[in-house]
């Protein structure tokens, strides 16, 4: 038995990265057969009720079976000793050893940026996450998350309508996609992008699972982008990750009354990541030249032609705006947001507006 087929007849037992890693270190030998999984190291690596389930399904049989359900499903199984496997991720703690993969596995190997943030994002969370992912994905960079609700979703939804790349990470095996509804979405992204997970097909997703997918969904990517968190949100277990490998962290800073912004702006207020505000801060840290601003044309409603009408002269301050339309304060600063973050108007020094050029 060649040492591919002993990893690939490994892989379907689901066994901890660390042990793994133990493990193949330990017998580090080309050629393999079925009589390794009786010795005693063995047994002592990875634990003698997994070593008895192993032990059972140590034939050709089994591993023939195991290979046509991959076949069958179009998983490739890429393993950590393998040229395909992610550069990046190699230097993670606990880097997964095997990776079960959908799609263009090239993508593993080029620049990304991963998105994360809340399950719930508000009005403003929607808007900027689809803006950095939209502008990232554009200048080539490969949108990088795990698939969940609210900022995961819309960051791969903003890369494919684009036309960009995104890799999706899972919780869990390709068998159940979790969150269900989403899967359309991970079907769209296997056809020409790539779904990922270091669980076999049928290995359940589970509130364990989770943390151990953002550890790979940020060990990707050349830094992690967070545009709306709060303080114990999920996301800051990533945002954990990342600080302890070395790997970039940019934030967005939200509404300081706002609970869904309290992670952003922790994370800026202490210095553990960069305050971003613009997706060209990303590009120029990563010494990518923007490319060209596409000609977007924006549907705008009465209120919003009102507001440019106002600005068609020059810069102008929130209090004029706000005195000749006449428009409430919370609904105005809206307003200006999503005109903001669309691109159409900017917010000059001394907090006035003019129209983007």
């Amino acid at each position: 038995m060649t040492r591919k087929d002993f990893l690939t007849f490994i892989a379907s037992f689901d066994i901890p990265s660390k042990k793994l890693h133990t493990l193949f270190n330990f017998f580090d030998q080309e050629d393999f057969s079925f009589d390794v999984v009786n010795y005693k190291d063995f047994i002592d690596i990875v634990g003698k009720e997994t070593a008895k389930k192993i032990q059972e399904n140590a034939n050709m049989h089994y591993l023939e079976k195991f290979k046509d359900d991959l076949f069958d499903k179009n998983i490739k199984l890429i393993t950590y000793e393998d040229k395909a496997y992610s550069r990046r991720l190699k230097n993670i703690d606990d880097a997964p050893y095997f990776l079960f993969c959908k799609g263009d596995i090239s993508l593993l190997n080029q620049r990304g940026i991963a998105i994360v943030g809340t399950r719930m994002p508000s009005n403003y969370g929607v808007l900027i996450t689809e803006k950095f992912a939209r502008v990232l994905a554009e200048n080539g960079i490969v949108i990088i998350s795990g698939l969940a609700y609210g900022v995961d979703s819309i960051s791969h939804r903003k890369a494919l309508d684009c036309g960009g790349k995104t890799i999706a990470v899972l919780g869990g095996g390709f068998d159940k996609i979790y969150p269900s509804q989403h899967t359309d979405l991970a079907r769209e992204i296997e056809k020409n992008n790539l779904l990922i997970t270091e669980y076999s097909p049928s290995y359940p997703t589970t509130k364990f699972t989770f943390p151990t997918r953002n550890r790979i969904v940020a060990g990707l990517s050349s830094g992690v982008l967070i545009t709306e968190a709060g303080i114990k949100s999920g996301t800051m277990i990533t945002k954990d990750f990342a600080l302890d490998n070395g790997i970039n962290i940019y934030a967005i800073p939200g509404n300081i009354t706002s609970d869904k912004s309290a992670g952003t702006n922790s994370i800026i207020f202490h210095g553990q990541g960069q305050c971003v505000i613009d997706p060209q801060n990303i590009l120029d840290d990563l010494g990518i030249e923007s490319g060209k601003k596409k000609n977007v044309s924006y549907q705008l409603g009465i209120v919003e032609q009102n507001i440019l009408s106002l600005l068609a002269d020059g810069e102008k301050d929130f209090d004029f705006i706000s005195e000749k339309t006449q428009i409430e304060v919370n609904k105005l600063n809206s307003l200006l947001v999503s005109l903001e973050i669309r691109g159409i108007i900017k917010r000059m020094v001394g907090g006035v507006y003019a129209i983007s050029e």
